[in-house]
Parts: C-alpha cells; sequence; structure tokens
C-alpha cells in the first residue's frame, strides 16, 4: 500500500500536469484562424466555432445532452430566446459571400464582442471551442470597423468617428426636383387620390409637422380611425421595408396601399383615380410626356412618381450629423454622453445606420411583456410583421422605426401611446433591454435624440402642432 504522504506527492504532481494538459487542450480548440486567410473567412471561422447558430439560428443542431430532462429544458428555453432576440444565419450567410452587412448586424455583433456576453459561461464549459478569446474579439472588432470605413467611405469622416454605428445623412446632389418628382410631388398632396376627394398622402404625412400628423391614430375617409400610428415619410427612403409590418418593399408598393385601403383613401381602383385625373389635361399631358415611353397616367407610373418625391424627403444637417464630420461644438458634453449612453444600453444595436433603424424588425417586448402590461385588448395590427408571414416567431415583430427628428413626430409606438420622448425612452429600456433608466440618463439620451432633428430644403424640421391642438381635435371626433 501507498503511504498518505505519498499519495498526496502523486496528487500535488498530478493536479499541474492535468491543469497543464487542459490548458494545451483549450488552447488548441480555441486557435485563431490563420492570418493569410481572408477576414471575412477569419470571422466566419471564429463565429462557426463559437456555435453561434446553435442558439441563433431557425433551425439549430439539438446537442445529444438535450435529451436529459433538467437540461433538455434550459437548453430549449435559451434556444427559443437567442433566435427570438437575433437570427444569425442571413449575416453568416452575408460573410460567406463576402457581401454586402446590414449596419444592424454589425452594431448588435460588436456590441456583443466589447461586452464580452457571448457565448454564455455554461455554454463554452461544454464546448470549449466556442469561448471567444481576446485575440479573436481583436480580429472580429477590427472587421466591423472596417467594414463600417468601407461602407461609409464617401462620407470623408475624422477617423475617430468613422467606425460609429450611427451614420450621417448626406445632403442631395442635385436640389432640384426631376420632372417625375414634380409629378410625385402633386400627386402627393392631391386628395383625387382617395374616394371623396378629402384625404392625400400630405393629409396623414404632413412635411410642415415632421412627416406625421402627431395623432395617435391618423383621420381617414369619412373621419375613420387607422389602427396604427402613422410614421414619417421623411427619410423613408433609407428604411429597408415600408410600414411597421413591412408588407412592402418599395416606396412604390407603399404608395399603392393607402389609396384602396377602405379606411385611409378608400379608393374603389385605381382606374377610378386615374379617371379623375384625366380630366385635369395640364396634368394629364405632363404625365404623358415624362413617362412617353412607359404608357403615360398608370397605376404603376402614379406609384413611382410618388417613390421620386419621396426619395427627395431626406433631412441632413442635423447637429449630430455635424458632430459626426467632426465638429466638436455641434453638440453639448451632456448630449453627447446621452450618445454614448444611448450606445451603452443597447439602442444602437436596433437603431444603427443612416436612418438610426428602419432596417430590421425586432419584437416589441423582448425582456418583459410589454402587452400584458398595456393592459388593453390586442388588436389585428400588434400581431405586427406575423400578419404577413404568420410565422409565430414574428409576432408582435415591427420594423424598427427611424428616429431621425424624433422629438417631432410624437406619439411614440406602433400604437402611439408614448405622448413623449422621455416616457418612450424610460419604456424602451424596460421592454427591450430590461434596465430601468435613472431620471438624469433618460434626460441625457433625450438630449442627444433631439440632436438628430435636421432640416429639409434648408430649413429645420419642425411641428406646428401641439399637444393640446390634437388632444382637443380627437376628443371632437370621438363624442
Amino acid at each position: 500500500m501507498y503511504s498518505p504522504e505519498l499519495i498526496t506527492i502523486i496528487l500535488l504532481l498530478l493536479v499541474p500536469i492535468a491543469a497543464a494538459a487542459l490548458l494545451v487542450v483549450y488552447r488548441a480548440v480555441n486557435r485563431v484562424p490563420a492570418e493569410n486567410l481572408p477576414q471575412n473567412e477569419r470571422v466566419l471561422a471564429i463565429f462557426e466555432d463559437g456555435g453561434c447558430l446553435s442558439c441563433h439560428s431557425a433551425d439549430p443542431e439539438i446537442p445529444f445532452y438535450a435529451k436529459l430532462p433538467v437540461a433538455g429544458k434550459i437548453i430549449m428555453k435559451d434556444i427559443d430566446s437567442g433566435y427570438r432576440a437575433y437570427d444569425m444565419e442571413p449575416f453568416m450567410e452575408t460573410l460567406k459571400v463576402d457581401g454586402s452587412f446590414n449596419p444592424v448586424d454589425l452594431a448588435k455583433i460588436e456590441k456583443v464582442v466589447l461586452d464580452n456576453r457571448m457565448p454564455m459561461p455554461k455554454y463554452y464549459l461544454v464546448h470549449w471551442g466556442s469561448s471567444l478569446t481576446e485575440a479573436k474579439r481583436s480580429i472580429v472588432l477590427d472587421w466591423i470597423r472596417n467594414e463600417r470605413m468601407d461602407m461609409y467611405s464617401y462620407e470623408n469622416l475624422p477617423a475617430e468617428r468613422a467606425a460609429e454605428p450611427v451614420r450621417t445623412i448626406e445632403p442631395l446632389m442635385d436640389s432640384e426636383l426631376s420632372a417625375a418628382a414634380q409629378l410625385g410631388k402633386a400627386l402627393f398632396h392631391d386628395p383625387r387620390l382617395s374616394v371623396d376627394n378629402t384625404v392625400s398622402c400630405a393629409t396623414c404625412h404632413d412635411l410642415s409637422t415632421a412627416g406625421v400628423d402627431n395623432h395617435q391614430y391618423s383621420h381617414g375617409v369619412n373621419d375613420q380611425l387607422g389602427g396604427v400610428n402613422a410614421p414619417t415619410v421623411y427619410n423613408a427612403v433609407y428604411n429597408f421595408v415600408q410600414f411597421w409590418d413591412g408588407r412592402a418593399v418599395t416606396l412604390s408598393d407603399q404608395a399603392a396601399g393607402p389609396p384602396l385601403n377602405p379606411v385611409e383613401m378608400a379608393s374603389e381602383s385605381f382606374d377610378q383615380i386615374i379617371e379623375k385625373l384625366k380630366a385635369d389635361k395640364e396634368f394629364t399631358k405632363e404625365f404623358e410626356r415624362v413617362y412617353k415611353f412607359r404608357g403615360g397616367l398608370t397605376q404603376e407610373n402614379i406609384t413611382a412618381a410618388i417613390e421620386e418625391f419621396e426619395r427627395t424627403l431626406v433631412t441632413p444637417d442635423s447637429r449630430f450629423d455635424k458632430w459626426l464630420k467632426g465638429d466638436d461644438n455641434a453638440i453639448s458634453a451632456d448630449e453627447l454622453e446621452g450618445y454614448e449612453l444611448f450606445k451603452t444600453y443597447d439602442c444602437a444595436t436596433c437603431h444603427a445606420g443612416p436612418n438610426l433603424g428602419g432596417l430590421t424588425y425586432e419584437p416589441m417586448g423582448l425582456r418583459k411583456d410589454y402587452f400584458a402590461d398595456r393592459g388593453t385588448e390586442l388588436t389585428v395590427e400588434d400581431n405586427g410583421r406575423f400578419k404577413e408571414t404568420q410565422k409565430e416567431r414574428d409576432r408582435h415583430r415591427f420594423k424598427v422605426p427611424g428616429l431621425r427628428n424624433v422629438e417631432h413626430t410624437w406619439p411614440y409606438y406602433h400604437d402611439g401611446t408614448r405622448e413623449t420622448l422621455e416616457e418612450a425612452v424610460r419604456d424602451m429600456a424596460i421592454y427591450q433591454t430590461g434596465v430601468e433608466l435613472e431620471d438624469a440618463e433618460i434626460a441625457k439620451i433625450v438630449a442627444f435624440l433631439k440632436t438628430l432633428t435636421g432640416e429639409y430644403q434648408g430649413q429645420p424640421i419642425n411641428t406646428t402642432n401641439s399637444r393640446e391642438h390634437i388632444h382637443a381635435h380627437d376628443d371632437d371626433h370621438h363624442m
């Protein structure tokens, strides 16, 4: 038999040997991709080794140990919450083909890497190769920075601001409207698109009031109320789809919807609209001139003209744009701190890019059940993207709104339930990030958001509406 002293000595020798062996194995399975690989391939290898798609994909490979009762329940919960928060498959496919990346993908991945949130400890304790080492983190963060600088190289931003998740809006190259855009402008303000000649696009998207009407729900023909808050038409060209539920891919598709919507303009058909417009001989003549080789006055050309006009509705030259371009005096210290808080609390992971949003669908109530707390009956509009796809994952998922000129586009959310920016910011943090912000933090974030107010045709975006006037109007019409 071995003496206790000898056993102790053996154990003391085995512990460092075992530790060294484990370290060798850990380093082997967490090796950094070869430097001679293209940068995209290195990043792809890091995420594949990390097993990101095990939770962030529609159809992940379920590990064998998920069959164990307790483990299986935990694993399936992690998969469900991971996929709900972020579907990584499109990003991974883009990496494989070296395509153009969504700024939101870059922002989400950057924030997770910066905060060292992923993978979760319980995952990499089982999957050693998934650990995101400092070397891997550095590769990913450098790659994101380079991608942003390439993506927005035309902006010529100072180096220290060239890799921000939020980008500038550039002024139009030509301030003069094209002939097609001029027609679109006329149509945008033309009530003849509605059945009773009372409602135009501008009724709900008034250019003099920040591209909205400031009502919770807009009023259509016969004073009917819509079921969702009207988003601003300004900077809509930067959205990847249109409408809260994304049912229109292009601005032209969007323009085709309201004229035939029974609540909004209620025209029976575009043929009915065209017959009314044909009575205007000068208007018809101009249409035939501009669209001579495309059939003149047709539904396709009507919506195409409106799209041409809406493409010009951009609002550059905000104070924040000026700061991004290098003017340190354009925003105050509190506003800058608000921007940093905006990034710290994950706001910029969805509100990224030139319009600070409009690039993805996100669930309303990621961390807390918004609709349960709202306390009112669910409507069909509350289903969001689910209306179009009938996929359960898309229930309560909405196109993220852009934040340009947001101080003037109240009320907020798809249901228009938040009157002020302070309310919107406070509750968005609670429901989307699970954080209860302090009043001072809210004030600084709101101050930052107000720096996003830009200009249209050289004039600052504003609204002439007051909350008192809007409420009085709605009360009168609801009696």
